[in-house]
Formats: C-alpha cells, structure tokens, sequence
C-alpha cells in the first residue's frame, strides 16, 4: 500500500515546539508506510529557525518539504497553501505546539476512514482526541462539541464542526467545497468550512482512540482585544453566509456581550465591532445551506445561536 497521508503544519515563532513535533513524528512506528509527506509552512517568522532547518538537515528520512515563506498568511490562506501542495489523499492537519501520546499514533491515524461508522455516514473529516501537554488533561475547548459533559466520553460521535488543531480529512472533499475563506486571517475558519462540507453532503466526526497532546495553557492563551474582534466578526460573517438569518442576529448579540466580558468591559470596542458587523449583511452574499444541512446540525445537536 502506498503512503496516502499528507501532513501539513503551520508554524509561527515557535521553533522549539516545532522541534519537538518533528521529533515525535520521527518517533513514530512505520510512519513512511504511512506518510508520504510533510509539509511544513513557516508562516514568515520574526525568530530564527535554524534549530528546526539544522535537525531536518541531520534527518533526510523524515519526508519534510519545508517552506519559509516571505509573508504571513494566516491560517486560513496559510492551510490553503499546503493544501493545494499536498499529494496524497489524506490530509492530516497538526498544530505546530502537539505531540502525541503514543509512537503508534500515525499508523491507527491511518486507518480511521476504515472505521464501519466513518465510512456508513460519509465522513470527510474527524478531530482527534486533544488533551493539554502540561496536565494530560482532556482539553475542553478542542472537543467538537459545545454539548462538553454529554459527548465528552463518548469514543466517537458526529457533529457540526471541527477542531483545528488536530483533525484528518480527505483532500477529494476540497473539490465539491472549495477552499478555507481567504477573507479570514483568525478565527472561526474552521466553522465557515464545516458548514459547506455538510451542505456538500458529508459529516464531521470525532474519533477518541488516537490522544494528541496540545501546548496550549490550561487557562488558555490570552485573547487581546483584536483577535477577540476577529473572531466575533468572522463568527457573524458565516452566520450571515449559512444560516438563517436570526442566527446572524443572536450571533451578533451574545458575542457583544463575550466581548464586554473577555474586556474588562471595552465598551469603544464593542461599539467599534458592531459598527463594522452591521454592514456585514450588505457586503456578504448569502449561500444559504439545504433543508437537509439544517435537518443533519439539528440531528447532532449544533449550538447555532452564538
């Protein structure tokens, strides 16, 4: 069997974690029956890679095709770059601060599109099972599920979106979608793209049997002000692009008030967003999802209000 899985990493001033993700992957059992190749984006850093540059110039049996790219393209135009590199037909997108848990991890990645449920419902793309590296904690924010205490000990489930920093998707799926949102540099990529592959006719999954370790702090990273901004607007942009349209209202309102909240009570802030989101309806063409669509994120539970 040929290796089918392509992995592909976004780096950002993290040459250390980087590193270390490296070297977990070259811990793997039979990754090159597996992986056919590494795709590696440094996604135009201030800091110095040259440990990372060094340590794949020692190792050429690692698959890497590392890029240093001269601008920063975001997460969304920066996963579409590697996507339209990659070759093989499984995509296997990492965040460039995991590790796994375990030196098998890659080879029982590569059989979960086997898996009876997987292949009955059509599933295009599946989250892994993301924990915090520090605490071996299971990470809350990462399950694809807003529903935590229902599906949180679930082995798997489907459901409505996917998790960014650890997920396995076939590349056919990007013909029938098109690609992440390029008008998007943070934040809520992940949704916008979810919504066209269940209107496509696919559905998103989480798989627990493969633990991904994520650096992330327990408390969480620090939001500043601009990515929280960003973040509520793209969040109000793919309502206004896929759902009905009180949904586009509801998102608006309840993420004024995480705004006010994650602030310390920004209230030019907000005023300044909900500036900018009003017009979002005159400026964002609607592409609304099929009966059906709605039909399959109500069958899972999707929380579509905020």
């Amino acid at each position: 069997m040929p290796a089918d899985i392509s992995i592909l990493i976004i780096t950002y001033n993290r040459p250390k974690d980087t590193l270390a993700l490296l070297e977990d992957l070259n811990r793997q059992v039979e990754l090159n029956s597996h992986v056919g190749e590494i795709l590696l984006l440094n996604n135009h850093s201030s800091i110095s890679y040259d440990m990372v540059t060094g340590y794949l110039g020692q190792h050429p049996e690692l698959p890497v095709k590392y890029v240093d790219h001269s601008e920063n393209l975001g997460v969304a135009r920066g996963r579409n770059f590697l996507i339209k590199k990659a070759k093989c037909p499984f995509l296997l997108v990492l965040d460039d601060d995991v590790v796994f848990d375990r030196n098998d991890a890659i080879k029982t990645i590569a059989g979960l599109f086997d898996k009876p449920h997987f292949t009955e419902h059509h599933t295009a793309v599946i989250t892994l099972n993301i924990h915090y590296y520090v605490t071996g904690r299971p990470q809350k924010n990462a399950l694809p599920h807003k529903r935590y205490e229902k599906y949180k000990d679930k082995s798997w489930f489907l459901t409505y979106y996917f998790t960014g920093a650890a997920h396995l998707m076939r590349k056919n799926l990007f013909d029938r979608t098109g690609y992440y949102p390029e008008d998007f540099f943070y934040g809520m990529e992940e949704y916008d793209l979810s919504y066209r592959i269940i209107d496509a006719g696919y559905t998103l999954a989480y798989d627990s049997s493969v633990k991904v370790l994520h650096k992330e702090s327990p408390a969480g990273r620090i939001t500043n002000k601009e990515k929280l901004g960003m973040m509520w607007y793209n969040k109000c942009v793919v309502a206004r692009r896929y759902l009905p349209q009180r949904y586009f209202y509801s998102t608006a309102v309840m993420w004024a008030l995480e705004y006010l909240k994650k602030t310390g009570f920004d209230l030019s802030g907000m005023l300044k967003q909900l500036n900018r989101i009003r017009k979002i309806p005159s400026k964002v063409p609607a592409q609304k999802i099929s009966t059906a669509s709605l039909a399959y994120l109500r069958l899972v539970k999707a929380r579509l209000w905020y």
